[in-house]
């Protein structure tokens, strides 16, 4: 049984990040149903490594599939994110803005929306929550690590449901970080690209500061 008591995780996006999160799941008794835009003949290799726990299937179809489902594409397709099937779910994002590879959006240079605000806009039935953001993938499975742990590595979340954010810290430190809450989703971008909190190891005491130390650049 996890901790969470969901069974099965889907993944709208199997890269770096995606893939590293399958074989988390896969690794502490999750179910995972992998897709990405190419097809799911394209994930056999993935799907072979994670062995009997994992399939590979649409966007659409892991997006039913998942009791949670994560969101990792890049922010320009986040449009092709399937909305009907992913109605009434919790939907961890993990999506960050590259200007360089998503082309520009005003929004977003103004500071008048966020990354994860604009996909809880194209997923209105569901409950969104960021996370998992501010690591490399390599970090997700090296820097793991038991709850308790000294120095453990923590990660901040954000959402605008308490109880989902709630869930999300749960499988958080299921898979190895402990999880600081920091706020709704109009404050993630305290730590998206370019902030303190981005990319940087973080014991849960060190969050709160970096988070503060964040300043819009507009």
């Amino acid at each position: 049984m996890t901790a969470t008591g969901l069974t099965t995780i889907g993944l709208v996006g199997s890269g770096h990040i995606g893939s590293q999160l399958a074989r988390l799941a896969v690794a502490h008794g999750y179910d995972v149903v992998v897709s990405n835009s190419r097809g799911p003949e394209t994930l056999a290799d993935l799907v072979a490594e994670l062995g009997p726990r994992a399939r590979a299937a649409t966007a659409a179809e892991a997006a039913e599939a998942g009791d949670l489902v994560v969101v990792t594409v890049p922010l320009k397709a986040y449009r092709d994110v399937p909305v009907e099937p992913l109605d009434g779910k919790v939907v961890i994002d993990t999506n960050n803005y590259y200007f360089e590879r998503d082309g520009r959006i005003p929004a977003l240079d103004e500071g008048t929306t966020t990354v994860s605000a604009m996909l809880q806009a194209h997923l209105p039935g569901s409950k969104v929550v960021k996370a998992f953001n501010n690591i490399t993938a390599a970090d997700l499975t090296d820097d793991a690590s038991v709850s308790g742990t000294p120095d453990r590595r923590a990660l901040p979340i954000a959402g605008d449901d308490d109880a989902v954010k709630a869930l999300v810290s749960t499988l958080l430190d299921e898979l190895g970080f402990d999880a600081v809450d920091a706020g709704s989703l109009a404050e993630s971008w305290r730590f998206e690209r370019d902030t303190p909190a981005y990319g940087v190891r973080m014991t849960a005491a060190d969050v709160p500061a970096r988070l503060a130390e964040a300043q819009r650049t507009v």
